[in-house]
């Protein structure tokens, strides 16, 4: 492993564990964002824009990405080797902001770092085993926090790629969940 690839931040059996509980760890926090948001008109101004702006940087990479099949360099990837996860954490806490709720900001950056890290991890390992070139990529690409550079790549946004990847799925959810937002602020200040 290179510099840029981190080995064994997490014991393999408590990653492979975690890994599995990603989604009833996404369901755990759909329950806990319909029943601990109190959103109002101010702070969805605030964090419905930066939970969208996570969704499209959801949607950007989905573009680019070709499971399995080659190394994903261009468009979001050039700044960072994680912009779906990037793209879930700034939606999440969008969403926590827009929902007024500090604890479920903090409820997901927990989860954050008990489950998606290490599912982070096992990722990166699979990808070094089985795409040349990943090793390199990530010495020069940060894991998660972005590195501005001007090369985007050369690939350009894929509307197949998108659909491909099923990412107008994340878009359905963060609808239902806005809506949710609404409704709740709006019967809020009907009681």
């Amino acid at each position: 492993m290179t510099a840029g690839m981190r080995r064994h931040w997490f014991p393999k059996a408590y990653a492979d564990l975690v890994a599995k509980l990603r989604v009833p760890a996404g369901f755990l926090m759909v329950a806990a964002f319909a029943a601990f948001s109190y959103p109002t008109g101010a702070s969805m101004a605030l964090g419905i824009p930066v939970s969208l702006g996570g969704l499209a940087l959801r949607a950007w990479a989905a573009g680019h990405l070709a499971k399995d099949q080659r190394l994903a360099v261009s468009g979001p990837y050039a700044f960072t080797r994680n912009p779906l996860y990037l793209g879930t954490l700034i939606t999440a806490l969008g969403l926590a902001i827009a929902g007024h709720s500090v604890g479920l900001a903090f409820l997901f950056l927990v989860l954050f770092g008990v489950v998606y890290l290490p599912a982070i991890e096992l990722e990166e390992q699979h990808l070094n085993e089985i795409l040349p070139g990943y090793a390199e990529f990530a010495a020069r690409v940060p894991l998660l926090l972005p590195k501005w550079t001007s090369d985007l790549g050369a690939d350009s946004f894929s509307s197949v790629l998108y659909r491909k990847n099923r990412e107008y799925q994340a878009f359905m959810g963060w609808l239902v969940g806005v809506v949710w937002l609404i409704v709740k602020c709006l019967w809020r200040y009907d009681t």
